[in-house]
């Protein structure tokens, strides 16, 4: 069987996203990125990509696609009428990202949100924001009885648990460890992250929230 040789643009992708992975956006350089994909030096990195902001937006470019065609397939299929069937949707989509053999990504996105945070986002090519924000508004459909600021935060959080239980799966299978069943794994978080966003509000929090407004509005970066 044929081995189908990477190009050097891909190799470089796939070196940053991996590098990015484990050392953060700004424990990398483009040099580096460059040695790790065979090149010694880092013109080639600029000749494709240009900045590094450019590069990490190449990389969404690159995976986003899959995973979110692979999404769009599971809720045409399962055709979800409550928050569940959309969590399950979502999470099922992600942690099939980190069986890939070749991939990174989802510890990329961990180290992207703890690099920006939901700024993060701002990285997201313009042609994957109306899914996102598609995909989000299913969620808030469902979480009508949670007010602002909480419903945004509650979100956030579930959304960024997702993609850093993933990444935590994906690490292990890099390293050789023993993976949880996949199936539990996807039961688990649903039900967890389900109990999560529907928990009540205690009198206390409601008491805590009034007149509180985030600084500026939250965004969970959906993967």
């Amino acid at each position: 069987m044929a081995v189908v040789r990477r190009s050097t643009k891909e190799e470089i992708l796939l070196a940053a996203e991996r590098l990015m992975a484990a050392h953060g956006i700004d424990g990398v350089s483009l040099r580096q990125i460059g040695a790790a994909s065979g090149n010694g030096n880092n013109s080639a990195v600029i000749y494709h990509f240009g900045t590094k902001d450019q590069l990490v937006s190449a990389i969404f470019e690159y995976r986003l696609p899959r995973l979110r065609a692979r999404r769009g397939f599971l809720i045409e299929e399962r055709r979800p009428a409550d928050l569940r069937g959309w969590l399950e949707c979502q999470i099922r989509a992600v942690l099939e990202q980190s069986e890939l053999e070749d991939s990174h990504y989802m510890s990329f996105v961990a180290s992207l949100q703890m690099h920006d945070g939901a700024e993060g986002f701002k990285h997201l090519p313009a042609e994957f924001h109306d899914s996102a924000i598609d995909f989000e508004a299913n969620l808030r459909s469902h979480l009508t009885d949670l007010e602002e600021p909480l419903l945004s935060l509650r979100l956030s959080q579930a959304l960024s648990f997702i993609v850093h239980a993933a990444a935590a799966r994906e690490r292990m299978r890099g390293r050789g460890e023993t993976l949880l069943p996949f199936a539990l794994e996807v039961g688990n978080l649903v039900e967890a992250l389900e109990g999560f966003l529907t928990a009540p509000v205690s009198s206390s929090t409601r008491a805590a929230l009034q007149g509180v407004r985030p600084a500026k509005p939250l965004r969970p970066l959906v993967p």
